[in-house]
């Protein structure tokens, strides 16, 4: 079933939304089981476990959500569903391959990759998550390409679900027999999360038509392959880039737990300081950050498809229109998230972790007022997919985690930065890749945006901050921390909304395209 751009956008954020509350709440429990140095040890195995992932699905997921949604404007489901095949081919074939690599080397990539030796354990538990998650992904990205994004949104909610009902079961069965055999348990958790999300996509596939997926199933595979290699190329002229781009962000990533527990040494800290400290920092601090991120994300899973299908229209006002909607929507949503986790950073880390990890509130202020420009980040890079402009988010992805990484070691290994030099280097990567991906869409399609409109918003959203703060501040100083914050970020977002409407931001139309509700709350909002 085919949604429109919007009504896509917004059942991928509602679900999104509820998929990192329980991935969040599933962190939190995980946290408070295995502290900080079982954390440690989680964030050492998990980039590496994502990189795969990332190898596996070789940038097919994005590939076919693009080539999908031109076949369809075409009005050619075959080639569709060929497209799907070869994907699923090839990355099938990949998982076998990485994961028969990892399993008979994994002592020696162990030894290689991880400073704390438990680690190899944790490791071994996470290889059947790498062929699950690939092929899910794959069909994922095909129902992308059809722009329907209920099979997307609601594998996420399955899987989460599957993967917090088992979580604390496998984590505290495992814990008697050491931290690291506790960590592995709870990488499982993610294999049972997986398998569910994965059977959930496949029922809605065979849904979608027993003919259809017959079809899938019984076709050669050989013979789809031979008689579609024009196809094959265009499918890895966008899978390649693609590709190279997540595996330089992931390989950024991996090399994150061997730099800065390394160059923490250097700055002066025991090697189990050094773990506890990054495990406060990527397993503590960074989810906070990236926690509103599932609302940019699931707007440029839905973007890729869009700006393709008017890109290969060549409607030119059309591709503009849904970036610049897409832009518009970002900083809404975005300019709030990041008031919040700025001016309430210490606060939420106490209630949440406990008074005694008071470095993670710290390092969360000092991350929070750069998530303006992460926010950014995913719709712009998806906009320039979804005009086969792979190859610039490639490149700009490749200077972005070169400088955060050499500045990440530079900053990190000197005794007066310590821990907060890698958050320095991390705002100055997320940075540095928005203002290139922005200015290569400006240089290659001559994308503007209305100033004065965004003007408005970055004031209403400096009038939030100002208001939480000084509520917070004066008015409920004396309340519990959960009053506090509840009555304070309550009374600023209503500040932010109100402002919104009366700048004419938030209008009729706009609420009215919102699913199920939308024209019941449109009544209480004047025109724009």
């Amino acid at each position: 079933m085919r949604q429109s751009f919007f009504y896509g956008t917004v059942i991928l954020i509602l679900a999104g939304g509820v998929t990192k509350l329980f991935g969040f709440a599933h962190r939190i429990v995980l946290s408070r089981i295995i502290g900080a140095e079982g954390m440690g040890l989680y964030q050492m195995v998990v980039p590496l476990l994502y990189f795969l992932i990332t190898v596996t699905t070789f940038g097919l997921p994005v590939a076919i959500a693009k080539q999908v949604a031109e076949t369809e404007a075409s009005k050619d489901s075959r080639q569709s569903r060929r497209f799907l095949l070869i994907a699923l081919s090839v990355a099938c074939g990949i998982s076998l391959v990485v994961c028969s690599s990892l399993y008979l080397f994994s002592d020696w990539l162990a030894g290689l990759l991880f400073a704390d030796q438990r680690a190899h354990v944790v490791m071994l538990a996470a290889i059947p998550v790498i062929p699950i998650a690939s092929i899910s992904l794959v069909l994922r990205g095909y129902f992308q390409g059809k722009q329907n994004m209920i099979p997307t949104a609601v594998s996420q909610l399955v899987e989460q679900v599957a993967r917090m009902t088992v979580v604390v079961i496998m984590t505290v069965t495992f814990l008697p027999a050491g931290i690291e055999y506790a960590t592995a348990g709870a990488v499982g958790s993610i294999i049972f999360g997986e398998l569910a999300g994965l059977f959930y996509v496949l029922w809605q596939y065979r849904r979608g038509g027993r003919t259809t997926a017959s079809r899938l199933l019984s076709s050669k595979i050989s013979q789809s392959i031979k008689a579609s290699a024009a196809h094959i190329r265009q499918l890895f002229k966008v899978a390649v880039p693609v590709t190279m781009s997540r595996m330089i962000g992931s390989i950024a990533y991996v090399l994150e737990p061997m730099i800065v527990p390394f160059a923490l040494v250097l700055a002066g800290f025991a090697t189990s300081e050094a773990t506890g400290l990054y495990g406060q920092f990527a397993g503590m601090a960074v989810p906070l950050l990236l926690f509103p991120s599932f609302l940019t994300n699931s707007l440029s899973v839905s973007l890729v498809p869009a700006v393709a299908e008017a890109a290969y229209q060549k409607n030119a006002p059309l591709v503009h229109r849904r970036i610049y909607q897409a832009m518009r929507i970002t900083l809404v949503i975005g300019a709030p998230c990041t008031v919040l986790l700025t001016i309430f950073a210490e606060p939420f880390c106490a209630l949440l972790y406990g008074e005694q990890h008071h470095t993670v509130g710290i390092l969360l202020r000092e991350l929070a007022p750069f998530s303006f420009f992460l926010f950014f980040q995913a719709p712009l890079a998806a906009a320039l997919q979804g005009l086969d402009l792979a190859q610039v988010v490639l490149r700009n992805t490749l200077v972005g985690a070169v400088v955060k990484t050499a500045a990440m070691f530079l900053f990190t290994s000197r005794p007066e930065f310590g821990i907060h030099g890698t958050v320095i280097a991390m705002n100055i990567g997320i940075t540095l890749v928005t203002l290139l991906h922005f200015a290569s869409l400006i240089k290659h399609i001559g994308f503007s945006i209305n100033i004065w409109e965004f003007a408005k918003i970055g004031a209403a959203m400096l009038s939030m901050g100002y208001a939480g703060w000084y509520i917070a501040t004066y008015w409920l100083d004396s309340y519990s921390m959960v009053g506090m914050l509840v009555i304070s970020s309550g009374a600023s977002s209503a500040l932010y909304m109100i402002l919104l409407v009366a700048f004419r931001i938030l209008g009729k139309q706009d609420v009215k395209r919102i699913p199920w509700v939308g024209e019941q709350l449109a009544v209480f909002f004047p025109r724009r």
